[in-house]
C-alpha cells in the first residue's frame, strides 16, 4: 500500500499544480477553453500513468447521462468526448479557491440543491449552454457511489430530458476508481469508457431501464483490463 499512497501524494500535486495553469491558460485563451481542457485532461492521464480504453462511439447526443466514482470519470471525458461538455455540478465547487475557477471559467452549471428554485434555473441554464452547441454531461446519481453497485437516480436528468426533448446517450465509466480518496490511493490501470445507444425516451420506464443496463455494463466489465 506505500506505493499506491505515494502516488496519490504525487498526483494530489501534479493536480494542484495543473489546475491552476489550465485556468490560466482558459483564460489567456478564452475562445479556445475547450481545447485547453482536451490538452490538460491528455496531461493528466500521462503524468497520472493510466491508460483509456474506450468502447463504442459518442453519438448525435445533447445530454450524457455517466455513472460516478471518482473525479477521473470528468478527466477522462474531457480528453476523449468529440464535444465540448457542459458539466452539472453542485454549486459549492464553484466556490473553491482557484479550482472553482475550472467550472465557472468554461461557463459549467452549478446547482443548489437546497434551492426550491433550482429545476426552474438549471432547466434555463441548460437551454443557454445548448444554444452554444455544447453537450450536458450529469451524474444522475447525484454523488459518487462507495460499492459497486449504482445509486439510485436522482430526478433532475429525467426531468430535463423530459421537458426540453434532449437527446440521451449513457456513458459508463469502469476503472476511476483507481483514484481512492477516501484511503488516499492511485494505483495504476485501464479506465474504460463504453458509449452506450441512445435512449428512447418515450418509454415510461426509461430511466429505470438505463439505470439496470448501466450497472449490466459496470459488473461485465468490472476487473476486466
Amino acid at each position: 500500500m506505500i506505493l499506491p499512497k505515494i502516488k496519490a501524494i504525487y498526483y494530489f500535486v501534479e493536480f494542484i499544480i495543473s489546475v491552476v495553469l489550465v485556468v490560466l491558460f482558459m483564460w489567456i485563451f478564452k475562445n479556445n477553453m475547450h481545447k485547453v481542457r482536451c490538452i490538460w485532461a491528455k496531461t493528466q492521464r500521462i503524468l497520472g500513468f493510466y491508460k483509456v480504453e474506450i468502447i463504442g462511439k459518442a453519438k448525435d447526443a445533447n445530454m450524457i447521462i455517466v455513472n460516478h466514482k471518482s473525479m477521473l470519470d470528468i478527466v477522462v471525458l474531457e480528453e476523449v468526448y468529440p464535444k465540448n461538455l457542459c458539466w452539472i455540478a453542485k454549486k459549492e465547487i464553484g466556490k473553491l479557491p482557484i479550482i472553482g475557477k475550472i467550472m465557472t471559467l468554461p461557463k459549467m452549471i452549478p446547482v443548489d440543491r437546497e434551492s426550491p428554485r433550482a429545476i426552474i434555473n438549471l432547466l434555463k441554464e441548460v437551454k443557454d449552454r445548448l444554444k452554444d452547441d455544447r453537450v450536458i454531461a450529469i451524474f444522475p446519481e447525484g454523488t459518487r457511489a462507495k460499492g459497486n453497485k449504482l445509486l439510485k437516480f436522482q430526478n433532475g436528468a429525467k426531468v430535463l430530458a423530459e421537458k426540453l426533448n434532449l437527446k440521451i446517450q449513457p456513458v459508463v465509466v469502469v476503472g476511476s476508481d483507481i483514484l481512492d480518496v477516501k484511503n488516499f490511493t492511485f494505483k495504476n490501470g485501464i479506465i474504460k469508457i463504453v458509449y452506450m445507444d441512445l435512449v428512447d425516451t418515450t418509454k415510461p420506464d426509461w430511466y429505470e431501464d438505463t439505470r439496470r443496463k448501466m450497472q449490466e455494463i459496470l459488473d461485465q466489465n468490472r476487473n476486466v483490463n
